[in-house]
């Protein structure tokens, strides 16, 4: 028989009755304003519960008799928000969530409820909580890849001036699910330890499941950042591409009006030159410079310059 001890039943001798009946198991589920007031009843230290609020990273900590993991989730709906604090302490037939987000609280809570008390176990709702923990973050990474996908088309077709910004904005949030992922995986191999044997060993092939799951997400994570640096790399040769094509407009447009400039140049020294003095003179310069001109761009256009 698995009980929820829900927030006005906490009470001492709650945990007196389960040091008595070992066949009876207690879940706990409370956010951080009631695990303050329910503290006085709860076999966790202020240490542990310092960390569960205010330690922002994923960890497990296996103690003599229990363990303690703290869990930093990524906002689901914008990853770049900040993260949510969780606390999970287990020890022989007593478990403890520690919740910031009240919906997750409600979710462990609701999961419970609509399972067969019989089939409850601690160590099955726990591993439902990290089931549900990661279920949809496979369509999580799936839309950041489609995300990616139409940025690089975007870029590509249309490169924007904020286009780095965009990436950057991914890449913050490819980082953040990374180390979540990294911290997660090492979460789930110590539950797969078991080194207390708190779990129930009937149950440990599915926490290597969940292990294998999380390895994967982790890798996914992984090529979404191959994949936004691939993206990175042909925006930024498009741009180089367009710039060489402005610098090649200039270039021609350069080297069409040298040689205007070394004839401009030449009659614009102080020197009595024939030409001065023949009524032709001006006709034939003019004429002369749109030979020059015809000739570089005939030439330019034959070796395909522009």
């Amino acid at each position: 028989m698995l009980t929820l001890l829900s927030k006005p039943a906490i009470q001492q001798k709650d945990f007196e009755m389960m040091d008595i009946n070992q066949e009876k198991g207690y879940l706990c589920v409370l956010n951080f304003d009631e695990v303050n007031v329910a503290s006085q009843y709860l076999p966790i230290s202020e240490e542990l519960l310092y960390q569960s609020q205010n330690i922002r990273t994923s960890k497990f900590e296996s103690h003599e008799g229990f363990d303690f993991i703290t869990l930093n989730i990524p906002n689901s709906i914008d990853i770049l928000q900040d993260t949510d604090q969780n606390g999970i302490y287990l020890r022989k037939n007593l478990l403890v969530f520690i919740c910031e987000d009240k919906k997750l609280c409600q979710s462990i809570i609701d999961n419970f409820n609509s399972k067969d008390c019989k089939e409850n176990t601690l160590s099955k709702i726990l591993f439902d909580f990290f089931n549900q923990l990661t279920a949809k973050d496979t369509f999580q990474l799936e839309s950041l890849e489609q995300e990616i996908s139409n940025l690089e088309e975007e870029l590509i077709l249309s490169p924007k001036h904020d286009g780095l910004k965009e990436i950057m904005i991914l890449r913050k949030k490819l980082l953040r699910l990374k180390r979540y992922y990294e911290q997660l995986y090492e979460v789930a191999q110590n539950l797969e330890r078991n080194e207390n044997e708190l779990l129930d060993k009937k149950i440990l092939h599915e926490f290597r499941s969940l292990t294998g799951r999380i390895d994967r997400l982790m890798h996914s994570v992984l090529n979404l950042r191959d994949y936004l640096s691939q993206v990175r790399e042909a925006y930024q040769s498009q741009i180089d591409i367009n710039l060489n094509n402005v610098m090649k407009i200039f270039t021609v447009i350069t080297a069409i009006f040298l040689p205007l400039s070394l004839i401009a140049g030449w009659y614009g020294m102080n020197f009595n030159m024939p030409e001065y003095q023949s009524p032709y003179g001006y006709p034939i310069v003019i004429g002369s410079s749109i030979l020059v001109v015809g000739f570089c761009i005939f030439l330019f256009k034959k070796n395909h310059w522009f």
